[in-house]
């Protein structure tokens, strides 16, 4: 009996293992060469790891040959969708390094064709460069002929053509788009295969107890929600942490304010819902009161000796400020686990005696600092003067407890921009202390502020800073006004009409954001969210409920396409339907492209770029075809399972994106 597949990815995993330590070997023998301080017998142990490299490029061709078999003999390997890219990336390996062996780490450079064929190989040039300095003479045109010469056979490709210097243009074969494309009738949206399931931690929002969330929390908030909301489609196990500041001299200020307003606190819940002009008084009195101020430090004291009446206090406000985050959250539908700086206290204080134990600490005015790289950058304060922490201890503590008790693999904390040099130093003095491990994986996902129509830091007439609870507010009555302006109050029932009110006022302040590259700074604008043309939510929103409306329209429920799905397939005839075919494949690589670099927009540009190109399609080819009179004549199967298979692919992305589609709009 043959290997399974598993078999063979088990016996490619440990091949490249070892290849990947000849190639360092091999690298750092060229480099003693090229810096002219030769190991003895430099050229022998060249020539030997440059034979036991081919050796081992053919035995991982061999391999990856007999999985290109065996999928051939069964296309249908699993019932996700899997990634165009990464596959036509195996395949172009295969041909490369069988063809060219002695190459350590070949260019293998696919991308889409923007005129010829549906992708391009583009790896000839680069490879003859190489051989050029090599000292060895290859033309692009001959080395593309190799290429090919070594392909597998694959169900993905119908032929690949060499053209001009030396490119390769790659037409895919429409069965196997037709194929995976079908796989959704039965499975739903699938996510696509990926190498390593992940526990990983996403740290977002991120307010400040006692304080009112503002616009300032906005991207945060959306940006990390969406993140966990991908990365939990593909599989990984996420936990999404809000790392609130509810712990610090300013709960002093608070609980001195609260013991002298409301003495009684304890027995008697004291009335202080609007939490933002109590600390606003408190403030105040802190600034202006030198006598209040020793009281403040005085209950900072003993919040954090944990005495219970002080405690209690801190409680009562904290709950509070969590239920005036949790309405919002609730409006955007934001899940997400409180974890603030207090629950770091005790292993703040175990921190820093690990790193003052293991020498990592130094005195610098009193202060207890630590480096990252000796004495480059800006270190971490780890202890005030005073013997009080910091949010550099507060970090290091959190870092530790994340990677060692929570034992994530994978950590994101979703700030803005700002603070990219906080988080670099602390990733440079976790890894110095050994608490970041190169397996570990840690990602700023930093972000530009947002800007009003003046290009200036969004605030309010007045100055101040805009409430986010104002922001949703007012994002309701205009997308209510939109609604009806088009007349939708008078086709929709209250509850529809409710329905789709939240989904494009919400929806395209999420939107807004996540469109744009988080790196940037963007104008928060909502005459131009909810424009109903071009890349915005109102504009996807509707072109999703439009497509959705084709089917309901020809009476056919998602239970009878389903059921037609298993005798008719999915049409490709036209171009326009295999160009829309070709789009949708595109969904896996969209997605894994996301987890390199944690932006949001490229979805955003997929989605819109779905809605354009079934346009062109819906324009050119006909689903449900009536009479003079109304009456449905005839229903085109193959381009009505292209219909379905398109808007299950556009609700999984606005699932991601966390958008929330109705059917009627």
């Amino acid at each position: 009996m043959g290997k399974t597949i598993g078999e063979y990815q088990e016996e490619i995993v440990e091949a490249e293992k070892q290849l990947q330590l000849l190639k360092d070997q091999f690298v750092l023998l060229q480099r003693a060469v090229v810096e002219q301080r030769p190991a003895p017998n430099a050229s022998k142990e060249i020539l030997d790891l440059t034979s036991e490299n081919i050796k081992l490029q053919h035995r991982l061709n061999i391999l990856n040959r007999a999985i290109a078999e065996e999928s051939n003999k069964s296309p249908q390997l699993s019932n996700k969708m899997e990634s165009l890219q990464d596959n036509l990336n195996d395949i172009f390996s295969t041909a490369i390094t069988s063809a060219f062996p002695d190459l350590v780490d070949p260019p293998i450079v696919i991308a889409l064709a923007n005129k010829f064929g549906d992708y391009q190989c583009n790896s000839a040039m680069p490879i003859a460069n190489l051989y050029k300095q090599m000292g060895k003479k290859l033309s692009p045109r001959d080395i593309a002929n190799k290429i090919v010469e070594k392909l597998p056979s694959s169900p993905i490709i119908e032929r690949v053509e060499i053209a001009g210097a030396g490119f390769l243009n790659i037409f895919i074969n429409k069965s196997f788009g037709v194929n995976t494309l079908s796989t959704i009738f039965e499975k739903g949206v699938q996510p696509p295969n990926i190498d390593k399931k992940c526990r990983v931690l996403v740290d977002f929002s991120s307010p400040n107890i006692a304080k009112e969330m503002h616009v300032g929390h906005l991207r945060s908030t959306i940006i990390g929600e969406s993140i966990c909301r991908l990365l939990e489609f593909l599989g990984h196990d996420v936990l999404r942490i809000n790392h609130v500041g509810d712990w610090g001299t300013q709960f002093g200020m608070l609980i001195a304010h609260l013991k002298d307003k409301f003495p009684d606190y304890l027995t008697k819940s004291p009335p202080i819902s609007d939490l933002q002009a109590f600390y606003k008084e408190s403030k105040a009195r802190f600034d202006q009161d030198p006598e209040f101020k020793k009281q403040a430090y005085a209950c900072v004291v003993k919040l954090q000796s944990f005495e219970p009446d002080y405690h209690k206090a801190w409680e009562l406000i904290c709950n509070v400020s969590r239920q005036e985050f949790q309405k919002i959250y609730d409006r955007l539908e934001i899940k997400i686990t409180e974890r603030g700086e207090s629950f770091y206290q005790k292993r703040m204080e175990d921190i820093v005696k690990e790193l003052n134990d293991n020498g990592y600490l130094e005195e610098d005015d009193g202060r207890k600092i630590m480096w990252g790289e000796q004495n480059v950058g800006i270190p971490l304060t780890i202890c005030k003067s005073d013997g009080g922490f910091t949010y550099d201890t507060s970090d290091m503590a959190a870092i530790k407890q994340r990677l060692h008790e929570d034992k994530c693999d994978w950590i994101a904390y979703v700030t803005d921009a700002g603070q990219a040099t906080h988080f670099e130093t602390i990733f440079k003095c976790a890894r110095r202390a050994g608490i970041l491990k190169s397996h570990h994986r840690v990602d700023h996902v930093g972000f530009g502020v947002v800007l009003g129509e003046d290009k200036k830091k969004f605030k309010t007439r007045s100055g101040d800073t805009v409430r986010l609870i104002d922001l949703l507010d007012e994002g309701l009555k205009r997308a209510l006004d939109k609604l009806q302006e088009k007349g939708r109050h008078e086709i929709l029932t209250p509850e529809e009409l409710k329905a789709a009110q939240e989904s494009v006022a919400y929806g395209c302040i999420k939107y807004a954001d996540l469109c744009h590259n988080r790196n940037h700074e963007y104008v928060f604008s909502f005459d131009k969210m909810l424009e109903d043309k071009g890349n915005t939510a109102v504009y996807l929103l509707y072109a999703y409920t439009r497509i959705r409306s084709i089917a309901r329209n020809a009476n056919y429920s998602p239970e009878k396409i389903k059921e037609i799905s298993k005798t008719c397939q999915i049409s490709v005839d036209h171009e326009k339907e295999w160009k829309l075919v070709k789009v949708l494949l595109r969904f896996p690589d969209v997605l894994i492209k996301i987890t390199k670099d944690l932006c949001l927009h490229h979805l955003c540009e997929f989605i819109y770029e779905i809605s354009s190109t079934f346009t062109e399609f819906y324009d050119s080819c006909y689903c449900v075809e009536k009479d003079s009179s109304g009456d449905i004549v005839k229903v085109n199967d193959g381009r009505m399972l292209l219909t379905e298979a398109t808007a299950l692919i556009m609700a999984q992305c606005f699932d991601i994106l966390g958008l929330k589609p109705v059917s009627k709009m």
